[in-house]
């Protein structure tokens, strides 16, 4: 074993081509997220691991869709912009959705952690609130409120910060990243760059996702 972030694959590491996003890399990193969640709420107590868990298991969840799609139509699907433009000319399946919630959640995680590395200051709870507020907080609050749509968001939302509140503390956390079961921790230097890195790739793959469900009029990442 090794430090967490060299456990699991980096969005750093996920190729991008003129056809798009690497299907089976991103669905790999989005993997390596489940698990950062889980180690989250293993520092948690058993109430807050028990408002966590539906955070997860969504993403899991969509995942799962994603995947599913992709080894449906493998010679279709190489890249997240061609499965999603095969699912809608088929005008079959579910991924298109659940790739757009699973762009929105990685985007919540993204933004959380980003602002967690550039305000060391502050604790986790703060930078997830605030990951949340300029992500999944506007679609939440976006819908009507007396509609079965704007009641489900209306749910979700109240579920993320429920999870939020129980959120450890920041130093927990980093130590988490940071320990070698074989030997010694990394050093913090060595976590930051390689979670910069993590922060940099999946965001830049949630402005290009972004981008061409706006062009494509799949639906919308963020809430304009």
């Amino acid at each position: 074993m090794a430090p967490f972030l060299e456990t699991v694959k980096s969005f750093k590491d996920v190729p991008i081509t003129d056809d798009g996003v690497n299907t089976v890399a991103f669905l790999e990193a989005g993997d390596g997220v489940v698990l950062m969640l889980k180690e989250l709420t293993g520092l948690m107590s058993s109430v807050g691991s028990g408002a966590f868990s539906p955070v997860i298991n969504d993403i899991q969840g969509n995942i799962t869709k994603v995947r599913g799609r992709f080894n449906t139509a493998p010679s279709q699907s190489a890249t997240l912009e061609l499965l999603v433009a095969n699912e809608n000319n088929n005008k079959v399946g579910s991924a298109t959705e659940g790739l757009m919630w699973l762009l929105r959640s990685l985007a919540f995680t993204g933004r959380s952690l980003q602002h967690a590395q550039n305000n060391p200051s502050e604790d986790l709870k703060v930078a997830f609130t605030n990951g949340y507020d300029i992500t999944l907080g506007p679609i939440h609050r976006g819908a009507g409120i007396f509609s079965i749509q704007g009641a489900i968001m209306k749910a979700a939302g109240l579920m993320f910060s429920t999870a939020i509140g129980y959120c450890p503390s920041r130093k927990n956390f980093y130590e988490k990243l940071a320990a070698n079961p074989n030997g010694e921790p990394c050093s913090q230097e060595l976590l930051d760059k390689q979670l910069n890195d993590w922060i940099i790739g999946l965001l830049t793959i949630i402005t290009r996702m972004n981008h061409f469900y706006s062009k494509g009029k799949h639906g919308e990442i963020f809430k304009s």
